[in-house]
């Protein structure tokens, strides 16, 4: 059976991912809406079943995707436009609340169209400074106060009381740090990389203790893909990331060493908010997901290094 699949966001480095994976499955047809503001019309995959279609739309505009969703009848969609990148976000705060007109968007539009599941990317802001390690999807308490974690926490709530309300299923996604050869330098890998390629000096905000886990984008689709196919996560949430807790400065140092860079590490002041002190997720529900071992550090980061189309900016 054809499934019709839309995915917002879908320039962007995980939707286009996203997109080419589904896209090897002749029986899908995605249609990818993006306006364009982070993602590019060249991370847009060429398939050879020519099922994936790009139209430059906005979904914080209604009479954009509307036209959108009445021009095709979807089975599915992969909700992930949003404005992000840690600077961005804390620069424009009400770019970011304006993704809530999104998320009422799609979520209206696809209650009143026949959509199966909307599957939604959230985001490990959302627990704030968290209070439990590692962070547990039903016990961690989310504890977020910045606009974009805000945004995400609220995006879940209106899942939530969509799927009450009018029997809407959905699936949440809480990433944890995400990388690979596609991604932007507004992120710490791919811009600590880009920087050792050139051996220009790589930044750290604070002392770098500040731990992070980082999920390489195969593993990421791995279990994003087991959750749609095999009807995992219906009406629930998950965390998507490792369980290989990192310091920041100790992220820097595995960068140099493995592109053999002469590059020198700096401090810069510590951010004013947004930059936690700790991130480790429960991983239960994503090892269930995945069904293999993680994609250690070390191995996504020279996979990244030896993908072709990798491109310096």
């Amino acid at each position: 059976m054809k499934r019709t699949i839309l995915i917002t966001g879908g320039a962007g480095f995980i939707g286009s991912s996203l997109a080419e994976r589904l896209a090897n499955d002749p029986e899908n047809f995605i249609v990818i809406a993006d306006n364009l503001l982070t993602g590019s019309h060249l991370n847009v995959p060429r398939t050879k079943h020519h099922n994936i279609k790009f139209i430059k739309a906005d979904v914080n505009h209604f009479n954009d995707i509307s036209s959108i969703f009445h021009a095709f009848k979807f089975d599915y969609v992969f909700h992930y436009a949003a404005a992000v990148g840690v600077k961005r976000t804390l620069a424009n705060p009400v770019m970011v609340l304006n993704d809530l007109k999104g998320i009422d968007n799609i979520l209206n539009l696809s209650k009143n169209t026949g959509v199966r599941r909307v599957f939604y990317t959230s985001s490990s802001e959302v627990y704030g400074e968290p209070v439990e390690y590692p962070q547990n999807e039903h016990t961690t308490p989310l504890n977020s106060r910045l606009p974009y974690a805000i945004v995400k926490n609220a995006g879940e709530a209106y899942l939530r009381s969509f799927k009450r309300e009018y029997d809407l299923d959905f699936t949440i996604f809480r990433l944890f740090n995400t990388y690979g050869p596609k991604q932007s330098t507004d992120f710490v890998v791919s811009r600590f990389i880009h920087s050792a390629l050139k051996d220009k000096d790589i930044t750290i905000y604070g002392d770098g203790l500040q731990t992070r886990t980082f999920c390489y984008i195969e593993d990421h689709l791995d279990a994003t893909m087991n959750a749609f196919y095999n009807n995992e996560l219906i009406n629930d949430v998950g965390n998507i990331g490792t369980d290989q807790e990192i310091t920041i400065l100790d992220l820097a140092s595995t960068i140099i060493r493995l592109t053999k860079s002469r590059s020198k590490i700096i401090h810069l002041p510590s951010l004013k908010e947004g930059d936690m002190t700790r991130r480790r997720p429960d991983v239960t529900i994503m090892k269930g997901l995945l069904g293999r071992e993680f994609t250690m550090l070390d191995e996504g980061i020279n996979k990244i290094l030896q993908n072709s189309n990798y491109i310096m900016a």
